[in-house]
C-alpha cells in the first residue's frame, strides 16, 4: 500500500505543469545552449564539439532551474490576480486597453513615415504605451466612470444597481463576526457593500497567522466575504483605494469613509467612536442585534438554564437563545437546572444586553422595579 501511494504521488508530480515546464525548458535551453556554443566556437576558432557540449549542459541546467520561474509562476500570478480582481475593474481595464489601442493606432501611420529607426520603433512603442495608459486610467477611475454611466443613462438594475446608492464599508471585525452575511440575505441592507483591498489583505494576514485562533478567525472572515460575494441579494464591490501615508487599517477605513461619503459597518466600538468623531456615519452590528433581541422588562418572568457561577457569591449565570447573558441572584444553588426567573434589571450597551434576575419563588423578590438602563 505504501509503495502504491508513493508511485501515485510520483505520477501526480510528473503530470504537474511545473514538471512539464521543466522538461520543455530543459530541451529548449539545451538546444539553445548547444547552438550558442557552436557559434562561439566557430567565431573563436575553437573546438566545436566540446564547446557545443559544454554550453548544451549549461543550457540544460538553466532550463531545469529557471523555466518554472519564466512560465508557471507568471501564469499563476496572472490567474490569481484576475480571480481577485473585481469584475467592474476587470471590465473597465479591458475597455481602457481597447480605447488606448484604438487612439494610438491613429498615430501609427504618421509615425511610420519618420526616418529609420524612429519609423520602425515608435509605432509599436506608442501602441503599447497607449494601451497601458488606457488600461491603468480606466482601471483606477472605474468607480467614477461606472457611476457617471449609471447617472447619465439611469441604470438602476442588475449588477451595478447600487453604484449610486448608499455605500457601506465593511471592516475586518464585521467580516470575522459573520452576521453581516445573514443580514444581507434578508434584504434589509440598502446600498452596496464595499470591501477595501487593504481589509482583504488584513484578513489574509490573519488567516496566515501561526496562532490557531487568529488563523481560524481570518479564514472565517474570508469565507464570509466569499458568501456575500456569491449572494444576489446585495451588490458587493472590492475597491483598491488606499492611503500610503496611513499605516493603521482602522484609520484607512475612516479616511475611505470620508472620501467616498460612505457608511462604516463595524463591531469595533472604539473604531465607531473615532469615525463618528470625524463625521462618518457608523452602523454597529451589535446595536442591530440588540434591537431585534427578545425584550424582557423588569417584572416579567421567563425560564432560563443556569450553567455557570457568577462573579459575585451565590450568583448563577444563564443565556438566552440569542446570546443575552442572564445573571441570577441566589441562583448558584440551581446549577444545571432550568428555572423560572423574575427580571429585576435590564442593562443595554453597545457591546450587548445584560439581564439581572432572581428565582421566581425567591422570598426576597422586590415589589418595585427599575426602568431599563442605557449605558
Amino acid at each position: 500500500m505504501k509503495l502504491y501511494y508513493s508511485f501515485k504521488n510520483t505520477w501526480y508530480y510528473f503530470m504537474t505543469s511545473d514538471f512539464i515546464s521543466r522538461l520543455i525548458g530543459m530541451v529548449v535551453f539545451t538546444i539553445v545552449g548547444a547552438r550558442i556554443g557552436v557559434d562561439l566556437a566557430n567565431f573563436l576558432n575553437l573546438d566545436v564539439p566540446s564547446r557545443g557540449f559544454i554550453f548544451g549542459l549549461v543550457g540544460l541546467l538553466f532550463g531545469i532551474i529557471m523555466t518554472p520561474f519564466l512560465t508557471v509562476r507568471p501564469v499563476r500570478f496572472v490567474r490569481r490576480a484576475i480571480n481577485e480582481l473585481p469584475i467592474e475593474r476587470l471590465l473597465m481595464s479591458v475597455v481602457g486597453a481597447t480605447v488606448g489601442l484604438i487612439l494610438t493606432l491613429l498615430l501609427a501611420y504618421p509615425l511610420s513615415l519618420l526616418p529609420t529607426p524612429f519609423g520602425t520603433l515608435l509605432p509599436p512603442f506608442v501602441s503599447l504605451a497607449g494601451a497601458y495608459l488606457g488600461l491603468t486610467t480606466f482601471s483606477i477611475r472605474s468607480r467614477e466612470i461606472l457611476d457617471t454611466i449609471a447617472e447619465r443613462f439611469g441604470g438602476r438594475s442588475g449588477r451595478f444597481s447600487g453604484l449610486s446608492s448608499r455605500k457601506l464599508i465593511l471592516d475586518t471585525s464585521v467580516l470575522i463576526d459573520g452576521r453581516i452575511a445573514d443580514v444581507a440575505e434578508t434584504g434589509f441592507i440598502g446600498g452596496t457593500l464595499i470591501v477595501p483591498r487593504f481589509v482583504m489583505n488584513e484578513l489574509h494576514r490573519v488567516a496566515d497567522s501561526s496562532d490557531l485562533l487568529r488563523r481560524n478567525r481570518g479564514r472565517r472572515g474570508l469565507a464570509v466575504l466569499n458568501k456575500i460575494q456569491r449572494s444576489d441579494t446585495v451588490p458587493v464591490r472590492i475597491v483598491d483605494d488606499d492611503f500610503d501615508d496611513i499605516n493603521e487599517v482602522d484609520d484607512k477605513i475612516v479616511a475611505l469613509g470620508l472620501q467616498m461619503s460612505a457608511v462604516v459597518m463595524t463591531n469595533d466600538f472604539n473604531l465607531g467612536q473615532v469615525a463618528e468623531a470625524q463625521g462618518v456615519t457608523v452602523l454597529n452590528i451589535n446595536q442591530l442585534s440588540n434591537a431585534v433581541r427578545s425584550i424582557f422588562i423588569p417584572g416579567e418572568v421567563f425560564p432560563v438554564r443556569v450553567i455557570q457561577d457568577g462573579r459575585d457569591p451565590n450568583q448563577g449565570v444563564g443565556y438566552l437563545d440569542d446570546g443575552t447573558m442572564v445573571v441570577v441572584e441566589n441562583g448558584k444553588q440551581y446549577m444545571d437546572r432550568t428555572i423560572r426567573v423574575l427580571v429585576t434589571k435590564l442593562i443595554n450597551r453597545d457591546t450587548g444586553r445584560m439581564i439581572f434576575a432572581i428565582p421566581e419563588d425567591d422570598p426576597q423578590r422586590p415589589t418595585t422595579f427599575d426602568a431599563p438602563s442605557e449605558l
